[in-house]
Order: structure tokens, then sequence, then C-alpha cells
């Protein structure tokens, strides 16, 4: 009865639009990594346990989510690409080497690796140690029914 009195409360998001509301290395990463641009959201979710995270949106339509400690989890990139700055070097290497004429348009932490979207719509799956464990085409070839996904 106890955890449904205070569910409620648990869950309760918050909505601003002030840089202060963020951690310090959530403020300085977006001025590190996005001097120029201006924030126009950021969604304070509080979880249950006091875990809380942040979603900020610019008006550029990047979006960046952060922990609870102000590190950023995933950055995506509506226009341009992702900071190089914020590519592991072994990630930053493989895309420049294998996809030369693509961007990074999203990059997700995880904690078996990132997750990369390229501007082709591919999507690259690196491991800790920063090696490709998987790519998913989002944009096969017209006609091509069976899964590109492929393992190495």
């Amino acid at each position: 009865m106890a955890v449904l009195a205070i569910a409620p409360f648990a869950s309760a998001d918050k909505y601003t639009i002030k840089r202060d509301a963020l951690p310090a290395p959530a403020q300085e990463m977006l001025t590190t990594h996005f001097p120029k641009a201006k924030v126009s959201m950021i969604k304070v979710d509080r979880h249950l346990l006091r875990k809380t995270d942040y979603d900020v949106k610019l008006t550029n339509g990047t979006k960046i989510e952060f922990s609870n400690a102000g590190k950023w989890t995933s950055v995506e990139c509506k226009k341009g690409s992702v900071p190089e700055a914020l590519l592991p070097k072994s990630v930053k290497r493989y895309v420049e080497k294998n996809h030369p004429t693509a961007e990074v348009s999203k990059i997700k932490k995880k904690s078996g690796g990132h997750i990369v979207t390229l501007s082709s719509g591919e999507e690259l799956k690196f491991n800790l140690l920063g090696q490709l464990s998987k790519t998913i085409d989002e944009n096969p070839p017209a006609g091509d029914s069976d899964d590109t996904s492929t393992e190495s």
C-alpha cells in the first residue's frame, strides 16, 4: 500500500529552459560542444529512488540526454553531425575509414558500448573496446527483403 501511495509522486516530470537546472558537467558539455546553441527545453525526469535524468532540446533540433550526474548518454543532431570530440577514437576511425561520406547523426552510450547512427540511416553497434559488433541498415535497397544485420 505504501508503494501505491508514493507512486504518483515518484515520476513527476518538470519542464524548464533554465540551464542552471542541469548538473555542472552537463552545463559544461553544452558550453564546450554546443557553444552557440540555445536551449529550447529541459525536461527533468524524476524516477523512483531519487534517480533523475535530463532531456535537453536545443533550438537547432539537437536532443541530448544526461544522467543524474550530468554525463551525456545520448546525442542526436537533426542538422549537422555529432561533435567529433564526443566520439570515441576507435569509432571515429572506423567511420572515417569505412563510411567516408557519412556523418554521425546520433550516438548513444550503452552499458555494452556505443550505438552510432550515420546520416545514411545505418546503425553501428560498438562494444566497450570500440570494435564493431553489429551493423543494421535502416534503409535497405528496394526489393531487398532479407535481414541486413551482420555479425563480425
